[in-house]
């Protein structure tokens, strides 16, 4: 299985949304235009940021319909899966493989607790139902409430074929370096998760990282990786630092809207979130987040 397209970072891409919480389809194209022109090496439909909790599965196979379509080859489009239940996991793989995703992110199973034999046979099954298609596994235990453990990708790595990589989310640089050792013979790819952590994850041996900035300062996240991969640590070190402050400024405002305030901000239009959640309104929050772009040059 070729997963040689499987590095650089990879765009958990906002989904952009009408009043009526419809994919916006011009919009939507516009978002992905600004990534791929941002130089990003990926884009992933239906990631945390892309809010897949609030999206109907009609509504999703439209909008990787859409983003595929716009993408056009240029990068490859991941599919992010968060089904609590098995079955629908299948359904949404089968769905992405039909419609034109190069890979699917598996997230595990949120509001569960499952044991270890449970939450095997949940990958192992939505992996199988896909045999062609490369599967990546998706730790976010700061979502779900449990991680996933070292023990555990590497028996999901050596025993499903077409498991082939993570995305860590746990920020925990230990478990990230230890799935890239425990895992180079089957030349198992590891992403980053955080973007504040993308420097440290490439030097324990991650080939990229799943970040949400690519979303409204690419150029700020690209040089991290491209400073890195061609040599310069000490440059991408330097682009990391510069990042930071903007991406820990999203933290004062409530998940997820942050990504679609900054891009806002930058102009690209891309309106509002899913309700609940409401755009980070006038203040404190919204002061940090316009003052740490401010001084990173993005405004």
């Amino acid at each position: 299985m070729n997963t040689d397209f499987m590095k650089g970072v990879v765009v958990p891409i906002i989904t952009v949304i009408d009043r009526e919480e419809r994919i916006d389809e011009e919009r939507m194209r516009r978002q992905v235009e600004f990534v791929i022109e941002g130089k990003m090496h990926g884009i992933l439909a239906f990631g945390s940021n892309g809010e897949f909790y609030q999206i109907e599965e009609d509504e999703m196979e439209r909008g990787l319909r859409i983003m595929v379509d716009q993408a056009a080859g240029r990068v490859p489009v991941y599919f992010g899966i968060g089904a609590i239940n098995t079955r629908k996991g299948v359904r949404l793989a089968k769905m992405a493989a039909a419609n034109g995703a190069a890979c699917i992110s598996v997230l595990q199973p949120m509001f569960l607790k499952p044991t270890d034999e449970e939450l095997y046979l949940h990958f192992k099954t939505i992996a199988e139902a896909v045999p062609d298609l490369p599967v990546l596994l998706y730790n976010n235990p700061g979502r779900t409430g449990y991680g996933i453990s070292a023990g555990m990708v590497c028996r999901l790595a050596h025993t499903v074929p077409n498991i082939v990589g993570m995305k860590d989310t746990s920020g925990d640089i230990t478990l990230t370096e230890e799935c890239v050792r425990l895992n180079r013979d089957v030349d198992f790819k590891v992403f980053g998760g955080k973007d504040t952590l993308l420097y440290a994850s490439l030097c324990v041996g991650a080939v990229g990282g799943v970040c949400t900035a690519g979303n409204f300062m690419p150029e700020l996240i690209g040089d991290v990786y491209e400073k890195y991969v061609s040599g310069d640590r000490e440059g991408a070190l330097e682009a990391q630092f510069k990042l930071n402050p903007v991406r820990l400024a999203m933290d004062g405002a409530s998940f997820p809207v942050a990504a679609k305030d900054m891009a806002n901000l930058r102009g690209q239009d891309v309106g509002d979130p899913y309700l609940p959640s409401l755009p980070t309104p006038e203040g404190h929050a919204l002061d940090a987040i316009r003052s740490s772009m401010e001084a990173a040059g993005l405004l």
